[in-house]
């Protein structure tokens, strides 16, 4: 049996102890830079000099994308190679594989920073959250720092370079290389900058690391260490270390305080401590129970310092033959795989678009996410920390052998440690993160030194965090079986092929293994295709794929395929399925058919509007709330007569069919379907499988009117019923928001559908017009976006077509509290308004 147990991040609860409060604020500043960049696509090496005239330039805001404005085009980073992860044996021209924007390219930012005048020996470090890529940071003309990795966070002291009282110049070069990303990656500094400010004694960036190697119902041992930077300038001076447990109220529930001379620490610099916690509230999944870590350093009654960590109470144990852990309870995994980017956004940070994205995936049922296949913001961990939502953080798409020409590869061997080091460092604290991923797919699964390699980065995780397990996506099984590096793993993680599980099972020591990454099935919302048949890579006119539900990849299956194996097999420690939202570029199976910008793989379309497979997997994988629906649409003027299939996804065991108070009669589903039964072409044919998961009538012929389904619970009682109609002539807008209230902060945003109906409500199903956007009073429009992957409408555009009769538009608050008004007209209907309020 292994076991590790792991530690965490904020949100918490008040024990039954006496209350104290902590000053707020100590002698670190932080600043985020948000404001007051200048920007340019220019490359001139005279941009990093101070006296550069950028009047030109252009103002933006920071986090920035530059490339998602597009426009969108065939020969934005067309290229010329095969995918030979995906089968292809022949190199072909790809076009739209990155998203078809102009992210390829060098881009400049510049601003000016305040340095405080009586700054001293004070030490001004600059952290970036992500900057794509290859980043180049100048202070003052001088190069402070280069960090190649567009994903990853780094941190620079760029003290020996300011000018303190005086204004200093921070210049950035960005370039993304041509074929350097399968995907898009998005440009510039697309997360959060930010100055720090500290005292010569402090602790650094990332300092603290805390473990919970005992944790019960009654009683947690809190484990900590901290860096101390800076003590020799205390020379023999007598050093005040306090540290504190707090709950998110500010409660006191442990304390410790320590006084030494400084020289005392010179050799270690590490301050060790542990503390008890009594009646622990445990970190876990929807139950985002957080407590906060405060050290602050004080020297002849002056705070030099104070740094706050935010953990959580959870622990982590793989059982051999069984599975996976948390706080004791085992569990399956329900994931889904994200990509960085936000859809109409790109791949600029915004946390309420990462919200929406975290609460769409749990009301799916979604119980962990990876982040695919790359370094995840800083924001989107706290957010799942604070929603109570695993992670599986993934590091690298590739080692040292390319995918594409100019990708990660070209740094690998170089910057692999350290930038696997940063991430460590960085989210080892979050209770939300439950196990590493050191890659994905890459081709050194065949070869015995890759499985070497395999082990060397699982080693520097062990190293960096021995609380957390560590994983690889791998979709090469057999040669992985035979190198032996799913063998090296703590988590055997396989991409695809699920008829593999129980070869690979039979072999592995571990006696578990993941479906690190499942399905691929692809589908258009709101589009359908007859007749009605299972395909691998269907390709269509209108670049689209059938929201039937029953189309795949040429390397994959459908939900049910792992369904069964995951329900079956007690081995099997879940999926993540590939994936839970679109995102830009892979827009498989449309790989040189222009146009086509982004995926078909995700339940959620890229406008964050759930397709019918959302439903699918809902049905099955949320527990808490019932799920009844009918697919597809019924508006079918040239179908009168012909067979049109009826999938319904539920809950509930039983339904009944109406067509117009028509009984088209009772099914159930069957819970005697087994793997070995059906691993076979006839049953891949029939929907077999499909007969256990959803319910189907197969015969059902279009007539205009109405479809009924009355669903029944295992009593045999009507549990609910649910009605969709024949659609009727277009007549008006309804506006639904996500959210009604925004915050007054200038980055809040309210994610607003838009839905083209008839007279009495009904979607029109087909509608494609042209929708304009006015947003009046204190707020602006941002974007919006439709889910077609095949549209090419700018995002960034106050006009915008519908796809499938809904698209999404958003609104982004000002800073100034009042009232906003979002106007949206079509041609042919009434101007449709929606009040928020921004407070």
């Amino acid at each position: 049996m292994k076991r590790l147990v792991a530690s965490a991040l904020t949100l918490g609860c008040a024990l039954s102890l006496p209350f104290l409060s902590l000053p707020l604020s100590g002698q670190r500043t932080v600043e985020r830079l948000e404001k007051g960049w200048r920007f340019t696509r220019v490359d001139d090496p005279k941009a990093s000099t101070e006296g550069y005239n950028d009047s030109k330039w252009s103002r933006v805001v920071v986090p920035h994308d530059w490339a998602i404005y597009g426009p969108f085009s065939f020969d934005n980073d067309k290229q010329h190679l095969a995918i030979t992860q995906d089968g292809q044996k022949e190199a072909m021209e790809h076009a739209g594989r990155t998203g078809g924007l102009p992210f390829v390219g060098v881009g400049w930012y510049r601003r000016t920073l305040s340095i405080p005048e009586d700054l001293g020996q004070r030490r001004v470090v600059l952290r970036f959250d992500g900057a794509m890529s290859h980043a180049r940071v100048y202070v003052n003309g001088h190069e402070a720092g280069y960090w190649p990795y567009g994903y990853n966070s780094f941190h620079l002291d760029v003290t020996p370079y300011v000018r303190p009282g005086k204004d200093n110049t921070l210049a950035v070069r960005l370039e993304n290389k041509h074929e350097s990303s399968r995907w898009y990656p998005g440009a510039g500094l697309y997360r959060n900058v930010y100055m720090v400010i500290t005292d010569p004694v402090h602790v650094p960036t990332w300092g603290t690391q805390i473990k919970t190697p005992v944790v019960r119902e009654d009683f947690a041992y809190v484990d900590v260490e901290t860096k101390l930077a800076g003590l020799k300038t205390l020379g023999n001076k007598v050093l005040t270390i306090k540290t504190h447990i707090l709950t998110p109220l500010g409660t006191k529930i442990a304390s410790k305080s320590v006084e030494t001379k400084a020289s005392f620490w010179a050799k270690d610099s590490i301050l060790r401590s542990g503390f008890e916690v009594r009646r622990p509230l445990l970190w876990d999944i929807g139950h985002p129970f957080l407590y906060k870590y405060v050290v602050e350093l004080s020297s002849g009654g002056k705070l030099l310092d104070r740094d706050t960590t935010t953990f959580g109470i959870r622990s982590i144990e793989l059982k051999a033959g069984d599975g996976f852990y948390l706080n004791g309870r085992k569990i399956k995994f329900q994931g889904a795989c994200l990509h960085h980017d936000l859809g109409p956004l790109g791949a600029a940070v915004n946390e309420a678009a990462m919200r929406r994205q975290i609460r769409l995936m749990q009301d799916m049922g979604v119980n962990a996410i990876r982040t695919s296949h790359n370094m995840p913001a800083p924001e989107f961990v706290r957010l799942c920390d604070e929603m109570g939502m695993p992670l599986m953080a993934e590091s690298f798409d590739s080692w040292a052998q390319p995918k594409v020409p100019n990708g990660y590869n070209l740094d690998f061997n170089e910057w692999h440690e350290r930038d696997l080091v940063n991430l460590i460092h960085q989210y080892r604290n979050s209770p939300s993160v439950i196990m590493w991923s050191i890659g994905n797919e890459v081709p050194e699964q065949p070869s015995a030194e890759g499985a070497k390699l395999a082990y060397r980065l699982q080693q520097i995780c062990h190293r960096e965090d021995p609380t957390r397990p560590v994983t690889n996506g791998m979709d090469n099984p057999k040669a992985v079986l035979k190198t032996g590096m799913a063998a090296t793993l703590d988590i055997p993680g396989f991409n695809y092929r699920p008829f593999l599980y129980d070869t690979a099972h039979r072999v592995l020591p571990q006696g578990f293994l993941l479906g690190s990454e499942t399905c691929s099935t692809v589908s258009s919302r709101g589009v359908y295709k007859f007749p009605v048949v299972r395909k691998s890579m269907a390709k269509y006119p209108d670049h689209q794929s059938s929201s039937y539900d029953v189309e795949h990849c040429g390397w994959s299956n459908l939900p049910e395929d792992d369904f069964i194996r995951q329900e079956d097999h007690s081995w099997s420690m879940g999926e993540f399925i590939w994936t839970g939202i679109d995102y830009l570029g892979e827009p498989t199976p449309y790989y040189s058919d222009w146009p086509s910008h982004s995926s078909l793989f995700g339940a959620v379309d890229l406008a964050g509007i759930p397709k019918d497979r959302f439903y699918l997997y809902r049905s099955h994988w949320n527990k808490t709330s019932p799920t009844l629906h009918i697919l597809p649409h019924w508006t079918w003027p040239d179908r009168v007569g012909e067979v049109t299939p009826i999938f319904v996804y539920t809950s509930y065991p039983e339904a009944e069919l109406f067509i117009n108070g028509k009984s088209q009669g009772r099914q159930r589903k069957d819970r005697s379907i087994t793997i070995d039964a059906t691993e076979n072409a006839e049953s891949f044919k029939n929907f077999t499988r499909q007969k256990r998961y959803r319910l189907m009538w197969m015969d059902t012929k279009y007539e205009p009117g109405e479809v009924k389904v009355v669903a029944y619970n295992d009593a045999g009682e009507v549990a609910e019923e649910k009605v969709i109609r024949t659609a009727g002539k277009p007549h008006h807008l309804e506006l639904v928001a996500d959210r009604t209230t925004l915050t007054a902060d200038g980055r809040d945003i309210a994610f607003v559908t838009v839905h083209v109906v008839d007279k009495d409500g009904n979607l029109i199903p087909d509608d494609a017009r042209l929708l304009n956007f006015r947003v009046t009073g204190a707020a602006t429009f941002r974007a919006a976006a439709s889910g077609n992957p095949a549209s090419l409408d700018a995002f960034h555009l106050p006009r915008h077509h519908a796809f499938s009769g809904q698209l999404v538009t958003l609104v982004q608050s000002s800073e100034q509290s009042g009232e906003a008004v979002l106007h949206v007209s079509a041609k042919g209907l009434p101007t449709a308004t929606l009040r928020l309020q921004i407070k």
